[in-house]
């Protein structure tokens, strides 16, 4: 009898709690939500919090504001987000680095993605292109193979940064390729873009966005394209997996995160406004001028998405052993 009755007093003292979760969930959101980007303003992540920003302000009817919280290759904004309060109301904007490899690159494991945040759902997909400069000989992929088989590690890959998609795709593909060539790291895509055009470096792995008003002007020369599928701004160029190579497949992908523990029925809810918004022609559109795609998922498509990029990608990050500098 005494069991029953602490049990039920138990009960008691837990039901409020219960109760609190969807009451918050059924009025949120009633202020401002924040969307906190891990980069200055500027760059593909910046523009696609922006992108969406306003539409969901509409559709919310509470302000949406962007809070661009710079700095350890987004693991200050990430690790922001993960220990703010699970109600709605902080929400992360990030992308394949402060998602996935800002703790284990930087050496500060300041959350886990996987048990640390609720996907919500992806929100733009970027692919990236294999340029070269034009005085390297190749005009092929596989004669470009070739020149670096040759003469190993004479060819310089520009990096904007270690860690970055850009550096990790070319980790990817030596081993795969045959080839070894030198990275260069850069602090920024700025300079590495600047040194590649100038011919102090041989070629990089860059987002589309960026590297398509040179390859139109022909200061760079595109070999191949890391997405899925060819890339319609330069519809000429194959992707790798096209002359080959399956498993080279990289993209920066965009996504919005929130806390562990954010009750379902706000998941819900931005997954069904953002779902929305990235079928407006008008937010397509905007997108496809940033050289990307919009791109939902449910919240379940997205950790599995992020669960794939995770078992893709670490393993390199951890094997070729990247650290920040």
């Amino acid at each position: 009898m005494r069991k029953a009755l602490l049990l039920a007093a138990a009960l008691c003292a837990l039901a409020p709690c219960v109760l609190a979760t969807p009451a918050l969930a059924q009025g949120w959101p009633e202020r401002t939500v924040r969307l906190v980007v891990p980069y200055p303003p500027g760059g593909n992540v910046d523009g696609a919090a922006r992108i969406v920003a306003n539409k969901l302000q509409e559709k919310l009817g509470q302000p949406v504001v962007i809070e661009n919280k710079a700095g350890a290759g987004g693991l200050i904004a990430g690790e922001m987000v993960a220990k703010s309060p699970p109600d709605g109301y902080t929400l992360f904007v990030g992308a394949n680095g402060p998602i996935l490899f800002a703790p284990e690159i930087t050496g500060k494991h300041a959350y886990e993605w996987s048990k640390d945040f609720a996907p919500i759902s992806t929100i733009s997909m970027t692919p990236l292109v294999l340029q070269v400069h034009p005085s390297v000989s190749a005009k092929t992929l596989n004669e470009f193979f070739d020149l670096a088989k040759r003469d190993p590690g004479k060819l310089n890959m520009a990096s904007p940064g270690p860690g970055t998609t850009n550096h990790l795709l070319s980790e990817l593909l030596q081993p795969v390729a045959g080839a070894t060539w030198t990275t260069v790291h850069y602090k920024g895509n700025a300079p590495a873009t600047n040194d590649l055009i100038a011919g102090h470096v041989q070629f990089n792995f860059d987002q589309i966005s960026v590297a398509l008003p040179f390859i139109k002007d022909g200061r760079t020369r595109a070999l191949a394209v890391t997405g899925t599928k060819r890339a319609h701004w330069i519809p000429d160029v194959p992707t790798f997996a096209e002359l080959g190579y399956q498993d080279v497949v990289g993209q920066t992908f965009t996504a919005l995160m929130a806390p562990a523990g954010t009750p379902e029925p706000i998941i819900a809810k931005l997954n069904a406004a953002l779902t929305d918004i990235l079928r407006e022609k008008d937010v397509i559109e905007k997108f496809d001028l940033l050289g990307a795609e919009a791109a939902a998922m449910s919240p379940e498509e997205t950790r599995k998405y992020l669960s794939a990029e995770d078992a893709t990608w670490m393993p390199i990050v951890r094997k070729a052993n990247i650290k920040a500098e």
